[in-house]
């Protein structure tokens, strides 16, 4: 018998794990004249590691499916589990402290504040964590190297490029290491080579073990992906996986 290939070793040992999202039937519906059925039925399974993009056009039920995994609401029916959390038996308090401790949030506008350096951006990701300022500012110093930006730790965003500010905004949402990263159009306000750097870097995140969900409706953008989930009114229309994952 021969021995299994590395990649089927990597697909067995992702089967095992505790998936790091687990939707199963999971509907959201917005009252209305008719009500809006903004995820009908959605069933989806993200594994540790895994990069992956929610693609769809302008009211597919991409942003309501960022709000559902990222416990900004909550679904009408149906299971949410994030890292292992039924979300629907937590509280406000516990989901709060989910999102603050197990998942990071990129956004197409940076959302840093301009009177202070990029390193004090990123080590305000740790402000409700209980850790020393000293600490929060040695752990942002690595997120940024990490990223590629040591060299400008002390400079304000209105001294960094788009892409550099996004970078920045990376390293913030990554600094207190959650196992889940949701990033919301992070290329949008970039133009196209600094858009290709953040994906690049995103990819080279997913190799050392985040699990990413990118949220687009740029095909260009979903055609980098190794895993492409198509929503269209509010369903999984196709969940494709690249040859080359």
């Amino acid at each position: 018998m021969s021995a299994p290939t590395q990649a089927a070793v990597t697909d067995a040992r992702a089967a095992a794990a505790e998936p790091v999202v687990l939707l199963d039937d999971v509907r959201r519906v917005y009252p209305g004249y008719p009500p809006v059925r903004a995820l009908d039925g959605v069933s989806l399974r993200i594994d540790p590691g895994e990069l992956v993009g929610i693609v769809g056009p302008s009211g597919s039920g991409k942003t309501t499916m960022l709000n559902i995994l990222g416990t900004l609401d909550r679904a009408d029916a149906g299971l949410v589990r994030i890292d292992g959390h039924d979300v629907s038996k937590l509280n406000d308090r516990r989901l709060s402290a989910i999102r603050s401790r197990r998942i990071g949030f990129v956004f197409q506008q940076f959302f840093l504040v301009p009177e202070v350096s990029a390193l004090e951006n990123v080590a305000d990701g740790l402000l409700y964590t209980g850790m020393r300022q000293r600490q929060r500012r040695a752990r942002a110093r690595e997120m940024l190297e990490r990223v590629g930006l040591a060299d400008r730790a002390h400079h304000k965003p209105n001294e960094l490029s788009g892409g550099q500010r996004q970078r920045v905004a990376v390293a913030r949402a990554l600094v207190g290491r959650p196992p889940l990263l949701l990033a919301d159009e992070p290329t949008g306000a970039l133009d196209s080579v600094s858009g290709a750097a953040v994906l690049e870097l995103l990819h080279d995140l997913r190799d050392t073990g985040t699990t990413i969900v990118i949220i687009t409706h740029d095909r260009a953008v979903a055609d980098e992906l190794p895993r492409q989930v198509h929503l269209l009114d509010g369903k999984i229309e196709s969940d494709q996986r690249s040859e080359q994952t």
